[in-house]
């Protein structure tokens, strides 16, 4: 397959998805993918972003909890 923003390969990987709303954050290690080696998009299949909702609309206990440092640009 070629990736449809560009046309580069892609390659099945495991990625880490990252989510934000309202100032809510969350995000998911070890999701399959197909990444495009030249310009890094990312593309999920439909059971893979089925799942990836799940976790944006219903409770669920993670795994871990990590504190990130945050900057204001100024």
């Amino acid at each position: 397959m070629k990736c449809v923003f560009c046309g580069g390969k892609l390659e099945r990987r495991n990625v880490a998805f990252r989510y934000e709303e309202d100032n809510n954050y969350f995000f998911v290690e070890e999701v399959p993918a197909e990444v495009c080696t030249s310009c890094g998009e990312k593309t999920y299949s439909p059971e893979v972003t089925d799942k990836l909702l799940k976790y944006a609309t219903e409770e669920h206990k993670p795994t871990k909890t990590i504190e990130v440092p945050v900057f204001s640009f100024e």
